[in-house]
């Protein structure tokens, strides 16, 4: 009986230490774990959206400027920034209308960065552009000892020419001021003629009006005349322009009328442009 009686005291007391240990473990679970929520009918976060960087598209080639295919070649002109029709005739000796025509170009105000310009009229070789030929004398060949040939009758005079020369120019000085500032190729490309608001500014020789406005920057109001296939004249900074386009004009005629426009001070700013290169005018013009 004792022993039965020790037994089962045993096998309780097994059975609490059991029963503690249990409990201990299920405490010490229940610490690390988060409570246990009911979400039965809360609508769950959408999950983050996911950025899909489409392949990169193949290139779009831009079509080439007008005229591209001849870029650097002579008798032609790459549009740069900050040109206009005007200056590019003008720095080419042409008239503009000339370009606008010669480029098929539909609106001569627009014009493109990089497109490349025809600047010597069509039927002219551009390599060969503002060149003249040369000549040389032509030799006799003959055995040594022959007699010399007989003189040639000699010819009738050759008649007069009825064309000048593009260098036979009469000049003349365009106003009756003082110079205030000499010729400078880089800067001025001209000279300075000041006076007084009004006085007259004369062509300085017989020509066509191949522009007459303000729209080319730093000259104000602009008369540019073409004396002939070489030479160009400039006139700006006028308070009144008198003659238009297309109208010729001859040597001493009144064109303009001295001003500021576009300038400090009054005065006429003159230009002579041989093949569209600035030249000193002094050397032309008669000494006064």
């Amino acid at each position: 009986m004792v022993m039965t009686k020790n037994r089962s005291m045993d096998t309780r007391l097994g059975a609490a230490a059991a029963a503690a240990v249990l409990l201990l473990a299920g405490c010490a679970t229940s610490k690390n774990q988060a409570p246990v929520e009911d979400r039965a009918g809360v609508p769950r976060a959408p999950a983050p959206a996911v950025a899909v960087i489409p392949p990169p598209a193949d290139p779009v080639l831009e079509p080439p400027m007008p005229g591209a295919e001849n870029a650097g070649k002579v008798g032609y002109y790459t549009v740069k920034p900050g040109d206009t029709l005007i200056r590019i005739a003008l720095e080419n000796g042409q008239h503009w209308k000339d370009l606008a025509r010669w480029n098929e170009l539909t609106d001569p105000g627009v014009i493109e960065v990089g497109q490349v310009l025809r600047v010597v009229p069509p039927a002219t070789d551009p390599a060969a552009a503002g060149t003249k030929p040369v000549t040389t004398a032509k030799v006799e060949t003959r055995p040594l000892g022959s007699p010399p040939p007989a003189p040639a009758p000699a010819p009738a005079p050759a008649p007069a020419p009825t064309r000048q020369g593009d260098d036979d120019i009469d000049w003349m000085w365009p106003a009756s001021g003082p110079v205030a500032s000499a010729f400078d190729e880089t800067r001025s490309k001209g000279v300075a003629i000041t006076g007084k608001p009004g006085d007259p500014v004369l062509a300085a020789a017989d020509g066509r009006v191949v522009y007459a406005g303000s729209g080319l920057r730093g000259y104000g109001n602009l008369v540019i005349l073409k004396h002939n296939n070489t030479y160009l004249t400039a006139y700006a900074h006028n308070q009144a322009l008198l003659v238009k386009e297309e109208q010729s004009v001859r040597r001493g005629q009144k064109i303009a009328e001295m001003g500021a426009t576009d300038a400090e001070r009054v005065q006429l700013h003159f230009e002579i442009r041989k093949l569209g290169k600035p030249i000193d005018p002094a050397k032309l013009l008669p000494p006064r």
